[in-house]
């Protein structure tokens, strides 16, 4: 499952350290996922004993911060790291994913154990232990986020919708999505199946369903606005990492002959086939995937409030805190 380290402007535990939270997930993901097929193959619906688990698969290994650390020969800072970390590792892990029904395969209780950690991951890009964001429910049924944090390797880090701060102005961008070798700028155009998106001047396009027209604007104005200032940001800090742009319709036609050297059109026609290839990627996380994801997140706007107030009932400016 690609890792969602950004939902808008929603407060998220990668903010806090985003060198130690992948890894967990992974930890997590694994040891919930061993746990659930014991509970499943043992016809348990409820949690299953203490004595059924492998501890020593959960326990904390320590954060790639530490592990640079101690190879730089600052094993003091590494020890308290670690030691951190392992004081720290209940907070939240309270994904505790439950049979709610009796699956009839090991696919289908993979299908109820995504389900369930998606709306973990949702939770995961907005809160901490001391804030929250609302979330809108859309994000919830939205199906190109569920199937890309569902299907994609683990090593992908993804940025879905976020509003980051460009001197002092918030700046809404589409998909950004960090494989270990490039970064994805997305721009989806989806309306009405079927639907066909046509190039018409720089500033419009055309939107055609049957011998209906309607004008729509150029989607592309939105990507390379999106992909400049990724490169932007990346350029000032030094990190070199490919930039591609994807202009994307699960349901529709793209109609572009213009095309570019650096955009993809995937279309109902290519869809699948794209998707499985990206799927197929098992290069594990890089340090400048980390660093070209810790850039997007300096600028990242975040909104939300005191999970000690929530419960007042009443919202101040001391509860909501935009960072």
């Amino acid at each position: 499952m690609a890792q969602l380290v950004k939902l808008l402007d929603y407060i998220s535990r990668y903010e806090n350290d985003l060198t130690r939270y992948p890894n967990q997930f992974l930890r997590l993901k694994k040891y919930q996922w061993n746990r659930m097929k014991i509970q499943w193959e043992n016809g348990k619906y409820e949690a299953v004993e203490n004595d059924l688990i492998d501890e020593e698969e959960y326990k904390p290994k320590g954060t790639l911060s530490s592990l640079l650390n101690f190879f730089k020969g600052n094993q003091k800072e590494a020890e308290e790291e670690l030691q951190n970390d392992v004081e720290d590792e209940d907070e939240g892990f309270d994904f505790n994913p439950n049979i709610i029904y009796q699956p009839n395969s090991p696919e289908q209780l993979r299908k109820l154990y995504l389900d369930q950690l998606f709306h973990f991951q949702i939770k995961w890009a907005s809160s901490t232990l001391t804030d929250k964001s609302q979330v809108a429910p859309k994000y919830l049924r939205d199906s190109l986020l569920r199937s890309f944090l569902q299907e994609l390797p683990d090593s992908y880090l993804l940025f879905y919708e976020p509003i980051i701060k460009l001197q002092k102005a918030p700046v809404e961008l589409d998909i950004i999505l960090l494989t270990p070798v490039e970064c994805m700028c997305i721009t989806v155009v989806e309306a009405e199946d079927l639907a066909v998106f046509s190039y018409e001047s720089n500033r419009f396009w055309v939107k055609r369903i049957g011998e209906q027209e309607v004008k729509v604007l150029n989607p592309l104005i939105s990507l390379n606005r999106m992909t400049k200032i990724i490169a932007q940001l990346f350029k000032e800090k030094g990190i070199e990492f490919p930039i591609r742009k994807y202009l994307i319709s699960r349901n529709g036609y793209i109609d572009y002959p213009l095309g570019g050297y650096d955009l993809e059109l995937i279309d109902r026609r290519s869809y699948e086939d794209w998707f499985d290839s990206i799927k197929k990627m098992s290069t594990p996380l890089k340090f400048t995937q980390f660093r070209a994801a810790q850039t997007i997140l300096d600028v990242g706007q975040t909104t939300a409030r005191s999970r000690l107030l929530e419960n007042t009932g009443e919202l101040s400016d001391e509860e909501m805190d935009e960072v």
